[in-house]
């Protein structure tokens, strides 16, 4: 609770204008989920390029060609899943409410016995049970908005696609180069470096620690904790990377 916010600025956040201000849209789409996914993912496929390439016993340059290759063409390629996976939402969406407003215009009597279960079941009764359902079917949008929340489960934010697929790109190719600059740098200044892979190594943990920390702020999780756990997620993945890079050297 010390980290929480205090009694006084909660007051202030639950004043009348702060709510009405707060309440007057939608909340805010959160895509958390969409950068820690392509975060953890550009991170363990470029170090699994970074390991298959090293067990295979081949130049750091050829490193950097085949990471910097793969951190590009496969974060466009999540990217565009996450778009159209995005989209496919939203649509399925919009084909919902449609079909409820539809419902409400040709079945009234039957949406408004929805309504009368699913309020009955939150503890309305009696006339309260009656002028609730009396007021939400007065407005069709209210309407359709509460059936398409309590009937169907879908909440009140809709992401955009467009962001939600910037969000993987962005954290595949910022994430993801960390297990590639040690390799770069080995480049740019060669014998600088002792042990490009082990560098590369303990730049991908780090990115899977950061990536943990940074979720610690918007959810209910400590730091470190946050930090530990996706650390140890994805360092599984890694390990399973360097396994297989490890197989490729008596293939090569």
């Amino acid at each position: 609770m010390a980290n929480g916010p205090t009694i006084r600025s909660l007051r202030a956040q639950h004043s009348p204008s702060a709510v009405r201000e707060r309440l007057s849209g939608p909340p805010p789409p959160s895509y958390l989920r969409d950068f820690v996914y392509g975060a953890i993912d550009g991170a363990v496929t470029t170090f699994a390029v970074v390991a298959g390439v090293k067990g295979a016993d081949l130049d750091a340059s050829i490193v950097v060609i085949l990471g910097a290759a793969n951190l590009f063409a496969d974060g466009f390629s999540m990217a565009a899943s996450n778009f159209l996976g995005s989209r496919a939402e939203r649509q399925q969406r919009e084909l919902a409410r449609a079909d409820e407003r539809r419902h409400i215009e040709l079945v009234p009597d039957g949406e408004r016995e929805e309504l009368r279960h699913i309020f009955a079941a939150k503890g309305f009764k009696g006339a309260d049970l009656d002028r609730v359902v009396e007021v939400i079917s007065a407005d069709p949008d209210v309407w359709t908005a509460t059936m398409m929340s309590e009937e169907l489960g879908y909440g009140s934010t809709e992401p955009n696609e467009m962001r939600a697929a910037a969000s993987t790109l962005v954290a595949f190719v910022t994430v993801g180069f960390l297990p590639l600059a040690a390799f770069v740098y080995d480049l740019a200044a060669p014998g600088d470096l002792e042990s490009a892979f082990l560098w590369s190594a303990l730049m991908t943990c780090l990115a899977f620690f950061a990536v943990g920390s940074l979720k610690s702020l918007f959810v209910a999780q400590r730091w470190w904790r946050a930090g530990l756990e996706t650390l140890a997620i994805g360092g599984v993945a890694a390990v399973v990377a360097y396994l297989a890079g490890a197989l490729l050297q008596g293939i090569a």
